[in-house]
């Protein structure tokens, strides 16, 4: 997705040089050419790398003009990156070491996202909301995994601004109450409406702390009571498709040692398959098992051009469905 504001500047720079002053090719001195900058998102924060970066100026080196930029700049991120690779490595492990659905990822860099978040921008939050006039208030708690602290969240639906982000161990109308209270005396502008889910804990501190405000349940949760049917539904299609596709293992212990491009293409194709199976959907606005069998589908009608152009089975499929079987 692509990002819809503006990062905020780096709190932290670092400077990285090339170590080597001398032209690998022709032994000549290197020099300093221009400087170029990169900001990363690290799970320390944001930080502004300066990078020098060194040219060979002679004219006969097979080097020449060629950019030599610092080595440590590898151990930050790859290139073009704008995550660190301390990010990068968690995904990869939540990905394929505990087989995590990219939602639940998702989840989780927002969670470490928010519990990061401080108030050190807090002027030009309240200069926004004073543009605004008023605050419509959404409160809401997550929890990315069993055993975690609670995290509720407290942000203005019309500038889309968190303006509070604590973890309670509990979530009593005392403990939302403080929180409630702790937002509305940092507002510049008055409260107009507060829109949460139906918890009673919420419902009896939103009538505490703001007893002449209008306090309006969540469209969304509506919508996922009214879809549950098809929810249902929807799951029991979805464990039905996961039989058709089950012995990509076995496909990928045969396939293991070898090495050509035809190889390369079956990996991949296991690999799409199995990414399919651990993508789950956003209930309900989107299907997870809809999404499972679109995702399928696509795989399985890339077997068949390959089937087509190249011959690969000997037995002939007439449908998507043999093809998924023949995973």
């Amino acid at each position: 997705m692509a990002r819809r504001e503006a990062r905020p500047p780096a709190p932290r720079e670092v400077r990285l040089t090339p170590r080597s002053q001398e032209c690998v090719s022709c032994g000549k001195r290197l020099w300093v050419a221009y400087h170029a900058q990169r900001t990363l998102m690290t799970f320390r924060g944001l930080v502004r790398l300066r990078l020098v970066v060194r040219r060979c100026r002679n004219q006969d080196c097979d080097l020449y003009h060629l950019p030599y930029r610092a080595e440590e700049e590898g151990a930050w991120a790859l290139p073009h990156g704008e995550f660190g690779l301390d990010i990068i490595t968690v995904i990869g492990q939540l990905r394929y070491g505990e087989h995590r659905s990219i939602p639940e990822i998702h989840q989780l860099e927002r969670y470490e996202e928010l519990i990061a978040l401080h108030l050190a921008d807090e002027e030009r939050i309240k200069a926004r909301l004073k543009q605004q006039g008023q605050v419509l208030l959404a409160i809401d708690g997550m929890q990315p995994d069993v055993g975690h602290e609670v995290l509720w969240l407290i942000r203005d639906c019309l500038s889309g601004e968190v303006l509070l982000a604590r973890t309670l161990l509990s979530s009593t109308r005392g403990d939302l109450a403080t929180l409630l209270d702790e937002v509305n005396e940092a507002l510049p502008v008055p409260i107009r409406g507060v829109i949460s889910d139906g918890q009673q804990t919420i419902r009896q501190a939103v009538a505490r702390c703001f007893p002449n405000v209008p306090h309006q349940l969540c469209h969304y949760h509506y919508l996922d009571e009214a879809a549950r049917p098809i929810f249902e539904a929807d799951r029991h299609a979805k464990t039905e498709l996961k039989k058709l596709v089950r012995g990509v293992r076995p496909i990928e212990r045969v396939l293991e040692g070898g090495e050509s491009e035809q190889i390369d293409a079956m990996r991949s194709y296991c690999l799409a398959v199995r990414s399919a199976l651990t993508d789950d959907g956003h209930p309900p606005l989107c299907a997870s098992g809809l999404k499972l069998h679109d995702r399928l589908t696509q795989v399985a009608d890339s077997l068949a051009r390959v089937a087509e152009k190249r011959g690969a089975f000997t037995r002939p499929c007439t449908n998507s469905t043999a093809y998924l079987h023949a995973l």
